[in-house]
């Protein structure tokens, strides 16, 4: 199966009141497919890979000790995702921060690390690493008002694959922050979207080698109202980084949130297929 049909999967939703931007890469064979891939979306908390990748950096590099230890600060407590606010600690490492933020996208974790490396941190790497559109405008807040930015963060299908595409080929900043990066990604437990139709193991130790049987996944979701984005990579024969965004008018109801969700299942699919099960012989 070829790439194009990954992109003819994304047009098979181009009947559906919804914006579907769907971008792939195929990293050994340099290939890509895009479907409004330059679209600038909401991309909700799958732009915590910038964040993450920063992070990921300066761990490397030593300006972050990984157990280093981080106060949760009230300012940095929000509802939605995560496990922080509902723990008595106050008190964590940059790394568990990391952990939670990738594994359960901890709102409350992403708020501290985000702040302790700051904004203008994540918006130089994603200029140095050729992410024209992928910004994160403001911290996670329960409640916005007319004084902070509308959403979170923004961003394009094109720039949250070829964020994951530096991963994969060890090129984000170096290889051992790039190999940082996957290991978190691939602790994901929300595995609803583009992996939900994936015959894969999500605990397969093999990652990020090719499996001898079957698919790997990594990924990283986000969630928000009207909105519901998916960037990661599929292994089997093939390697495939992908991102996948969709965007609808809430005021259309349930139904659209649902077509959304069956879209981007479907792409995944197609990816899947794409990227080809490992079969022991």
């Amino acid at each position: 199966m070829s790439l194009a049909q990954v992109a003819a999967a994304a047009r098979r939703s181009a009947a559906l009141p919804l914006t579907l931007a769907v971008a792939a890469v195929d990293i050994d064979g340099g290939g890509t497919v895009g479907v409004d891939e330059h679209t600038v979306l909401p991309v909700a908390s799958a732009s915590k890979l910038l964040l993450l990748a920063e992070v990921a950096r300066r761990l490397n590099t030593g300006e972050l000790p990984a157990d280093r230890l981080v106060e949760v600060l009230d300012e940095d407590l929000a509802g939605g995702t995560g496990l922080l606010r509902r723990l008595s600690g106050r008190g964590w490492t940059v790394e568990d921060l990391a952990w939670l933020t990738a594994s359960v996208s901890d709102n409350t974790a992403t708020n501290a690390l985000l702040r302790l490396v700051g904004r203008e941190s994540t918006a130089r790497l994603a200029q140095e690493l050729g992410l024209d559109h992928l910004t994160l405008h403001d911290k996670v807040r329960d409640v916005r008002g007319a004084d902070v930015p509308p959403v979170f963060a923004t961003g394009t299908a094109r720039d949250l694959a070829r964020l994951v595409t530096h991963a994969v080929r060890g090129t984000m900043s170096c290889p051992a922050a790039s190999a940082r990066l996957l290991r978190w990604m691939r602790a994901n437990t929300d595995h609803g979207l583009v992996p939900a139709l994936v015959d894969h193991d999500p605990y397969d130790p093999g990652f990020p080698e090719r499996p001898r049987d079957g698919l790997l996944v990594a990924n990283k979701t986000g969630t928000d109202t009207g909105v519901r984005a998916d960037a990661g990579v599929i292994i089997g024969r093939r390697r495939l980084a992908y991102a996948v965004v969709a965007h609808w008018d809430t005021a259309l109801g349930p139904s659209t949130e649902r077509a959304a969700v069956h879209a981007i299942r479907d792409v995944g699919r197609t990816l899947a297929a794409c990227a080809g099960r490992r079969t022991v012989v």
